[in-house]
């Protein structure tokens, strides 16, 4: 039993509890991700089976995109809906054209500071362990690359983006991003990742359904 399936993760679990739901359903205990997506997110999330397993790395090097809804004049500890509040801003003078104007510094090859909720680690320690402990620290920026940040809906205070980007981007970074330069603070209440590489949403298969006969015998080098 060795391949990939590759799943609509629900909100409100963690990739882990994919994985642990995926193991029952095979009954195979060799079962892994490849990509972390959080509690809040869905969409796209490749699941590795037996040998596959060893292709971790490939999967997590591959390119993703995502559709996205922040909202603006919130800005929260997490950069996400669910955090805590840190400020509220008006946001009565945001333009759809001030929204596509900073999209459009945010494309390219940028730095980003990775959101105290990731799994990047500070002095052997994940640092989304320290945000539950309320603490905060200083981080590195680090090289990423957004191919397309397109503006899809703009209802303020809700915008739905899409994002077509390189691995190690976050998506509530951007949020968080671009609310600053619009001076009103953002924060995410939406994502769903939409591509991992060549898999698409429309090939996901629903948790609920997973079974052996969704196991894909991937070829990376096809």
């Amino acid at each position: 039993m060795d391949g990939i399936i590759v799943v609509d993760k629900p909100s409100g679990m963690t990739s882990h509890d994919v994985v642990a739901i995926v193991r029952r359903s095979l009954r195979f205990k060799r079962v892994g991700h490849a990509g972390t997506l959080d509690p809040l997110a869905t969409g796209v999330l490749v699941i590795l089976v037996g040998k596959s397993t060893q292709l971790f790395n490939k999967f997590v090097a591959f390119d993703k995109a995502y559709d996205a809804t922040l909202k603006l004049g919130v800005k929260t500890h997490s950069a996400d809906i669910q955090g805590d509040v840190l400020q509220e801003r008006p946001f009565d003078g945001v333009t759809r054209a001030m929204v596509e104007a900073s999209f459009r510094k945010f494309t390219g090859v940028i730095d980003q500071v990775p959101p105290m909720v990731s799994a990047v680690k500070h002095k052997g320690e994940r640092l989304y362990k320290l945000a539950r402990k309320g603490v905060a620290v200083e981080r590195a920026p680090r090289q990423i690359r957004i191919d397309s940040l397109q503006l899809l809906e703009f209802a303020p205070p809700l915008v739905k983006f899409s994002l077509a980007c390189s691995k190690g981007t976050y998506v509530r970074q951007v949020a968080d991003d671009v609310g600053e330069d619009l001076g009103c603070g953002a924060c995410i209440t939406e994502i769903r990742r939409t591509l991992v590489g060549p898999f698409t949403i429309k090939e996901a298969v629903r948790l609920d359904d997973v079974n052996a006969t969704h196991i894909h015998h991937w070829n990376p080098g096809a």
